[in-house]
């Protein structure tokens, strides 16, 4: 059989699996190493020498994906998922947004404009969008509802603010898509600060500007006088300490990655127990839920690896490479359909699930275009941003459906979220039209 046609069975088959919910990661497994046992074992003009195939992928299952999470850089992800889980325990979730809160509550929409600026920061020391959706749900949907906000907007607001945790640094998928791409991981974590600053000004913006023109639509708060303020700045230090120590670490280059994640881990647990809000029942939350967070993630990523071996043999990847570049078409045309093809895979996807899907497909197409890696993981992220909000699915909007039970129905969130996804694309297009915004930051480091 063409290597090229069983590659495209294989992206079909697993698309399928998909279709019949079985877990993406075992999918990938399943026709990773059935698939290489074809590659390998059945040559042009021969039968299949299973023997041959099954030796080889075996031979491959019990090193590749081994030697791929025994690496050095991925030891971030685990670290990074404790600091903000311990960050969550420890309270400093509900400190940032109580402070966003006192100082915004008495502008129009103040109490939607301190969820996004309080998910932005939360952002900072979570590295998932969906910890920091649940996270800050739980706090600023029951407000915002006492407030009379209306629901679509106050559950609305905290989904879409939550997509910030993929890429606001440090985000675990910019990590991931690092490793897998080979590009600086240190480079990615600083490309997405300024587009996940801006996605969350352009919210806010949008907030204001609905809730000034119809004010019983998202009602003003109470007055707050400036002492009031300056002691509620109190509550931002232990998120601005844990962000300066992994941020200021990798931009002066003191750190890697890594290292960085180690130091943001211990710091928030240092700070935490300083400050008297961990115990050991606190402390054994945050690493069970680090343990199984990290346990899911490391399965997609165990499948993941499988199935890029299996693409490689094929050669889906250079074939489709070439067939992009004798398109008599801008390369823009071929980024934007490549957008609408991530929109699509979102409506029912997981976003980690879906990215580690299509890289071993879409990045050597981008790189043959011409088109900076780093600055595609960035589209990339704020693709896997719109498909954590974008009906059927959307996985932040259930996970808020989770958090605020019966007050808010589903239906209502969905409608609420129209608005932020509208914003998302005006972000994506921003993104794409200027790519120094997200290459700034990352070519400071260069020199």
């Amino acid at each position: 059989m063409d290597p090229f046609i069983l590659g495209v069975i294989g992206l079909g088959s697993m698309l399928g699996l998909v279709a019949l919910r079985v877990p993406i990661a075992f999918g990938m497994a399943i026709v990773g190493f059935v698939g290489m046992i074809f590659a390998v074992g059945w040559t042009p003009g021969e039968e299949l020498d299973f023997d041959r195939g099954l030796e080889a992928s075996f031979a491959y299952a019990s090193i590749e994906p081994f030697s791929f999470i025994a690496s050095f850089p991925i030891v971030a992800i685990p670290l990074f998922l404790l600091m903000g889980y311990v960050a969550f325990h420890a309270g400093f979730t509900r400190d940032i947004y109580d402070t966003a809160r006192v100082w915004m509550s008495r502008l129009h929409g103040g109490l939607a404009l301190a969820s996004v600026a309080g998910c932005a920061m939360f952002a900072a020391v979570s590295g998932s969008s969906l910890a920091t959706a649940a996270a800050m749900g739980k706090l600023a949907v029951p407000e915002m509802l006492r407030h009379k906000y209306d629901p679509g907007l106050a559950t609305g607001v905290v989904a879409a603010s939550g997509t910030l945790g993929s890429l606001i640094p440090p985000s675990i998928l910019m990590i991931l898509y690092g490793i897998f791409t080979e590009e600086s991981v240190g480079q990615l974590l600083m490309a997405g600060l300024i587009p996940g600053i801006l996605s969350a000004a352009i919210y806010m913006i949008m907030v204001w500007i609905r809730a000034r023109a119809n004010p019983e639509f998202a009602p003003r708060g109470e007055q707050t006088n400036w002492s009031q303020k300056i002691v509620a700045l109190k509550g931002t230090w232990s998120i601005l300490a844990l962000f300066m120590i992994v941020m200021g670490g990798i931009y002066s280059g003191f750190v890697t990655p890594t290292e960085a994640a180690a130091a943001g881990a211990a710091g928030a647990l240092i700070l935490g127990f300083l400050a008297g809000r961990l115990n050991w029942e606190k402390t054994k939350d945050a690493l069970v839920e680090t343990a199984r967070q990290t346990a899911n993630i490391f399965a997609l990523v165990l499948g993941a690896k499988l199935f890029v071996g299996f693409i490689a043999l094929t050669g889906v990847a250079a074939e489709l490479t070439i067939w992009a570049g004798h398109l008599d078409v801008p390369p823009i045309m071929i980024l934007l359909s490549l957008s609408v093809i991530y929109i699509i895979l979102g409506t029912f996807m997981d976003p980690l699930g879906m990215m580690l899907l299509t890289l071993p497909v879409v990045t050597p197409v981008i790189a043959d275009l011409g088109y900076d890696l780093v600055w595609f993981g960035v589209i990339m992220v704020k693709f896997l941003e719109i498909g954590l909000i974008t009906p059927p699915v959307g996985l932040n909007v259930y996970i808020l459906k989770g958090v605020v039970g019966d007050a808010v129905p589903l239906e209502t969130i969905f409608k609420g979220i129209m608005w932020f996804l509208a914003m998302d694309v005006l972000t994506l297009a921003i993104l794409i039209g200027f790519p120094e915004i997200s290459l700034w930051l990352p070519s400071l480091l260069l020199r």
